[in-house]
């Protein structure tokens, strides 16, 4: 019987949005650059310090009421304050960086021919994984890549140190409280010694970067050794994110979606999650595929506009859902999507994106919001954050000028705003 907190950072573990893998990235890419290990622990802070083995004499306590072992309760012992951390954690980036430029990098033509290099190379462990599990190979090689470039990057961050110091002093320190006594668990299951239990500075491990209560409840030995070692082995890798997607509902006999042309004067209030129909009928309202003579059948579709109407549209389906679960982000979700496509050798995205749209930093997405509130266009609280309250804001606002409502946010938009004195 696993102890009660355990089981409620499991049952996070299962739910969309929890994954986070590294953390929730709203529409940001997983970082390739991450500092390494020493570059985390470099700064030191005494007082930070003294102050942390208080929390962790305080953990420990409530370790050993959870019922961990021994062995692993003077593993706490050896926690370390990484100062870098909490400055990571904490960071804001300046600007939004925009779709295209996230896909540019995720679905790069070095990305596409090393996953088809790296399919011929583990193929056999690929197709167990997608006959055990229905995910397509390609799909497991585009989320292997996007999370750790095919394991070139997982991390050099001590897990059980990144985690004490976010359950200690981190934005979410429940959250990283459960996840650094879901890393002792695995240690206590032998399937990986501390030396070696590494990752982002967020808890993320291994080629897939599962934090550590999605390691607890969908790694898989793949290759048959007894052990779920996804730092090392590829073929429990993509067996164990290959489980992760078959748990979250993925359909074997489904396509994620594909790329769309929408009629002349669509109603783009009906683009985003909200608004689910068939194919056909959205074929009937006009909806047609950009490659091909149909669009694939599918059942709850929503259509997608990342940039707008400047930009590509996307029908997408059950399983485009599924990859969201993995990590919460539309972006996301389309990198893997065609980085899949890319790898199995499907066309890629066809349509243009409005390069020429300047990236919005993060004080003049504060200021759109916020004068869109004072409109009486509610977005909520002015956060940064360029989520489905704001576009709703904005297509509001968008009727209001006459202009299509989209949804997309525009440094043009934020002028007219200021222009009319909101």
């Amino acid at each position: 019987m696993l102890p009660p907190l355990l089981l409620l950072v499991l049952l996070c573990a299962g739910l969309a949005g929890c994954q986070g893998l590294a953390t929730p990235r709203a529409e940001a890419a997983p970082s390739s650059s991450a500092p390494a290990a020493t570059d985390v622990a470099a700064d030191r802070d005494p007082a930070a310090e003294q102050d942390f083995a208080g929390w962790r004499r305080d953990f420990k306590r409530m370790a050993r009421d959870e019922g961990l072992s021994e062995s692993a309760l003077t593993r706490i012992d050896a926690l370390r304050y990484l100062p870098r951390v909490i400055e990571l954690d904490r960071r804001q980036p300046e600007f939004v960086r925009p779709i295209w430029e996230y896909l540019d990098a995720a679905v790069s033509p070095t990305r596409v021919s090393t996953g088809r290099d790296r399919l011929d190379a583990h193929r056999q462990a690929a197709r167990l994984a997608e006959a055990r599990f229905g995910v397509p190979a390609e799909v497991l090689m585009a989320i292997w890549g996007v999370e750790s470039s095919y394991g070139g990057y997982q991390g050099e961050v001590s897990t059980l140190d990144a985690l004490a110091t976010l359950a200690y002093d981190g934005r979410r320190r429940d959250f990283a409280r459960g996840e650094l006594l879901a890393a002792l668990h695995i240690l206590e299951a032998g399937d990986v010694p501390a030396e070696r239990m590494v990752g982002s500075w967020a808890g993320a491990m291994g080629h897939p970067q599962f934090l550590p209560s999605s390691y607890l409840a969908h790694a898989v030995d793949g290759d048959g050794n007894g052990r779920r070692d996804i730092w090392g082995s590829v073929p429990d890798a993509l067996s164990s994110i290959a489980a992760y997607l078959a748990e979250a509902g993925w359909r074997a006999d489904e396509p994620w979606g594909t790329e769309v042309l929408l009629p002349a004067g669509f109603d783009y209030s009906l683009t985003g999650d909200t608004t689910r129909r068939s194919a056909d009928d959205w074929a009937v309202a006009g909806v047609r595929p950009r490659v091909g003579e149909s669009l694939p059948a599918l059942g709850e579709a929503a259509l997608i506009a990342p940039a707008g109407a400047r930009g590509p549209a996307f029908l997408v389906g059950h399983n485009f859902r599924v990859i969201r679960r993995y990590n919460n982000a539309t972006s996301y979700a389309l990198a893997v999507a065609t980085l899949g496509d890319a790898i199995a050798g499907r066309p890629g995205i066809q349509g243009d994106w409005p390069r020429d749209e300047p990236a919005l930093k993060r004080t003049q997405v504060l200021e759109l919001q916020r004068r869109l509130n004072a409109r009486g266009h509610e977005v909520g609280e002015a956060d940064g954050i360029l989520g489905p309250n704001t576009r709703r804001g904005l297509r509001a606002f968008q009727r209001e000028i006459g202009v299509t409502p989209d949804g997309f946010a525009t440094l043009g938009l934020l002028e007219r705003l200021r222009e009319m004195g909101s």
